[in-house]
């Protein structure tokens, strides 16, 4: 039944993301024309902002406790971060951990592409600059290229999550994992599904050519009480009560070179998880009994407890503002409704912003090339 915890979580989001991308994000879309690069770190930072609004209601409204254990993070590094996919909104419930750990305006997500779609939510990852994906490697193969190497032609520090196993465990997916295993001649999992390493070892290579890679981060998550497995759950009021991360940081020169041993290298990495979760739900619910990571968090709770704070205010008087100002004045009318119209019609034509951020970076870059190219043969 859902419940109005749910509804006030749900409404709060797509209340913040929806007015966000059209008053916050809107605005700066010109500048996507002239310098692709500013626009992707002023956009990066004014979604971290707004990406700080689940963290704070899932821990200062909904009473949920993060728990992060093992190596940590460097803040500020490049890597990639690959995770076990245990529920639906896993990569949401990572945010509480990178709050404090790292710093939300490096994350990008490889995300289904259907999600670009959903208003608000989806304008705003296009904004963002989320990958997204068919989950067909022949499709996504070259977009994933043509993204990858845009990071590295500007020089963007990014923090890319990917979930090797493609899908949330559920018993579908652990019979088709399983189903995957006996035919291979490989273990059956309980607790993670097999990983699919074509995608991850094309993307720590791209990274690492492009010389935008400082690490690998290698993180299992847990609920030790309750698993709010997709967001009906969480309409429902079935927020995790716990959530436990474990991170594992691999520098990059630790890290194989060749792709059958990076496959290889992911695949002992999911066999770990697999014991590691089973001594976490069959033991003391817990991967490290001193409950604490190697690293210690960036940012004291302190100060995460401000930004939660202020980020609660903000993102609830924010959509109360815009409501006013949409009622006030004819203007503010107009170019909401030609936002809505442009965040529509641009999808329909051209396939998402995060696309035609890319065409304008490629148009540049072609332009310097003939001009680098002029200067030289004068």
């Amino acid at each position: 039944m859902v419940s109005w915890k749910g509804i006030y979580f749900a409404v709060a989001l797509f209340l913040g993301s929806f007015f966000g991308s059209i008053f916050m994000l809107g605005p700066f879309l010109p500048l996507m024309f002239i310098s692709p690069a500013w626009y992707r770190r002023i956009t990066d930072c004014v979604v971290a902002t707004w990406l700080t609004l689940p963290v704070a209601l899932l821990e200062m409204v909904f009473g949920a406790k993060v728990v992060v254990t093992g190596d940590g993070f460097v803040p500020g590094e490049r890597s990639v971060i690959i995770m076990n996919h245990r529920t639906r909104m896993d990569w949401m419930f990572l945010w509480n951990c990178l709050l404090r750990y790292s710093y939300l305006r490096l994350e990008k997500i490889c995300l289904k592409s259907s999600l670009k779609s959903i208003p608000g939510f989806g304008w705003a990852m296009q904004v963002a600059a989320f990958i997204f994906i068919q989950r067909k490697w022949e499709d996504d193969k070259s977009h994933f290229e043509k993204m990858l190497d845009y990071f590295c032609d500007i020089n963007e520090p990014l923090q890319l999550l990917i979930f090797p196993e493609g899908t949330d465990l559920t018993e579908s997916t652990k019979a088709r994992s399983n189903d995957f295993a006996e035919k291979n001649g490989l273990r059956k999992y309980e607790y993670v599904l097999h990983p699919r390493t074509t995608g991850f070892t094309f993307v720590v290579e791209c990274l690492r050519e492009g010389n935008n890679l400082d690490a690998i981060h290698d993180i299992t998550v847990a609920y030790p009480q309750n698993i709010p497995q997709t967001e009906k759950h969480l309409l429902n009021g079935n927020f995790p009560k716990e959530i436990h991360f474990h991170v594992q940081r691999y520098p990059i020169e630790t890290v194989p070179t060749s792709k059958e041993e990076l496959q290889l290298w992911c695949q002992k990495r999911w066999e770990e998880k697999e014991e590691r979760l089973r001594h976490f739900y069959e033991g003391g619910k817990c991967f490290d009994k001193t409950r604490q990571s190697i690293i210690p968090p960036c940012k004291s709770e302190l100060r995460v407890f401000a930004v939660k704070c202020i980020s609660l205010l903000y993102w609830t008087v924010f959509p109360l503002g815009m409501f006013a100002l949409l009622y006030l004045y004819r203007f503010a009318r107009w170019y909401f409704v030609a936002m809505v119209v442009f965040f529509v019609v641009q999808q329909k034509i051209f396939g998402g912003l995060e696309l035609i951020e890319l065409a304008c970076h490629q148009y540049f870059k072609k332009q310097q090339k003939f001009i680098d190219t002029k200067m030289k043969n004068n």
